[in-house]
């Protein structure tokens, strides 16, 4: 079972279609608060669950993402919920992919965020491994300080310390041993490249253009191999987009969802 945040799942007549918020390695759905709380206002249904082991969804070991996709196709089961815009940032845009590679009939459209296609070269294996292996004996504290000088550009750690603090904090309250099943999952992935000029719902690919972990040049070959897909780039915005300029971030996501008749019920409303 897995825990969630949500708006508006209890309101008739807003449950048939939703959002689906997968979040990053090793944070948690509150990653994604300053997008619930604002399409939540504009109306959408919004559900963005923890992976398996954070903050109080189910542990699983040795888990894939095709086991996690088909834990969330049983949660908006569960929600009846029909159809979903999937967008996932990093490792959530990894589990998108196959979350659509499974169950095409119901996503209404995908938002891949700060992601990439392929599955890791054997040099990114090996840093995955180094990681797990230092995890393991330093706790998650180790995690937090590999990944968080990753997450957002310059600037930002110096104007606004906060974000990073709030990244941290999600960090730190995961066990280690939850950290490195999420990562063995990210490394036990399935190479999504085959699938990108197959997928023929609506796209939106979300990218910083200061990410140093998925470059914009990341983005842009994505973009280039999914047919009518669109693509975002945002200024001053590093791995964490979403967190680091909510407001563009935001606005390039509403800008999608207006152009989904799968959602016109909610614009309308």
């Amino acid at each position: 079972m897995l825990t969630y945040l949500q708006a508006n799942t209890e309101k008739s007549g807003l449950k048939k279609h939703a959002i689906l918020f997968l979040h990053a390695f090793p944070l948690s759905a509150a990653m994604w608060q300053p997008q619930i709380d604002v399409l939540g206002k504009a109306g959408y249904t919004v559900i963005a669950p923890n992976s398996f082991g954070i903050d109080g969804s189910a542990e699983k070991e040795a888990w894939t993402f095709t086991d996690y996709a088909h834990e969330l196709a049983s949660l908006l089961d569960s929600l009846k919920v029909e159809k979903a815009t999937v967008a996932g940032l990093s490792m959530g845009g990894y589990q998108a992919f196959e979350f659509y590679r499974l169950y095409p009939g119901k996503t209404a459209s995908l938002v891949l965020c700060d992601t990439r296609a392929e599955a890791d070269a054997p040099a990114a294996r090996s840093a995955r491994e180094d990681f797990i292996s230092a995890v393991e004996r330093k706790g998650a504290g180790e995690a937090a300080g590999r990944m968080i000088p990753n997450y957002f550009t310059d600037e930002t750690y110096t104007m606004r310390p906060d974000l990073a603090a709030q990244a941290q904090a999600m960090i730190l309250k995961q066990s280690p041993a939850v950290i490195n099943a999420a990562m063995r999952a990210i490394m036990t992935r399935s190479d999504a490249t085959s699938l990108l000029a197959a997928i023929d719902c609506p796209v939106l690919i979300v990218n910083g253009e200061a990410d140093r972990l998925t470059t914009k040049e990341t983005a842009e070959s994505i973009h280039a191999l999914i047919p009518g897909s669109q693509l975002r780039l945002l200024a001053e915005a590093g791995h964490i987009s979403n967190m680091e300029q909510p407001e563009a971030f935001n606005r390039a996501l509403l800008d999608h969802l207006i152009t989904l008749p799968d959602f016109q019920a909610v614009q309308k409303s």
